[in-house]
């Protein structure tokens, strides 16, 4: 890269892999000739869909986050899978796994890095119309999810008050204000 501030890596391994993430070491030359170590997460990346249905309900989730110790509200998302044959089948795969609804119509609303300084990952936001609960739920051993329906208008003023703290949940609801 020919950028002034740009690190060169010289060295990349993965210090610890699981599930869903791994932790990297990199050696990096800075751009004043010093060296050092950046470790970072590696993810796959991620849909965030902002599920409507035909009533104009939102489909949220109520899922517990063991990270932080508690039941979160948010949005159905989850990580592209390698056999997806794009990112809008893996929303379309992630909305029916974790809710049990299905749409016949994705819009996409915004693509982020949402932790750029400590992960790899960029989450596709999109917001889906019309869902309706055709199939059952098919969760993943790690997740504990409650499905519930919300009212859009309430979801928007609790991410302007920062009540919704779920990060992804909040730039999906404010992008596709931003956008109406």
């Amino acid at each position: 890269m020919d950028d002034d501030l740009a690190w060169e890596t010289t060295d990349s391994r993965i210090d610890y892999d699981c599930p869903g993430f791994a932790v990297r070491e990199d050696a990096v030359t800075f751009p004043d000739g010093t060296t050092g170590e950046y470790h970072s997460v590696t993810e796959p990346d991620a849909v965030v869909i902002l599920p409507f249905t035909p009533d104009g309900d939102v489909v949220a989730i109520e899922e517990w986050r063991q990270a932080v110790g508690r039941v979160n509200l948010g949005l159905p998302a989850g990580g592209l899978e390698p056999d997806d044959d794009d990112i809008v089948a893996g929303a379309r795969r992630e909305l029916r796994e974790e809710t049990g609804y299905e749409t016949g119509r994705l819009e996409s609303v915004a693509t982020v890095e949402p932790a750029n300084g400590l992960l790899d990952a960029t989450h596709h936001h999109f917001v889906a119309y019309d869902c309706e609960p055709t199939a059952d739920q098919s969760l993943d051993e790690n997740e504990s999810i409650r499905v519930t329906e919300r009212d859009f208008e309430t979801l928007h003023d609790r991410a302007v008050a920062g009540e919704l703290r779920d990060g992804r949940a909040a730039v999906g609801v404010l992008r596709y204000a931003a956008a109406e």
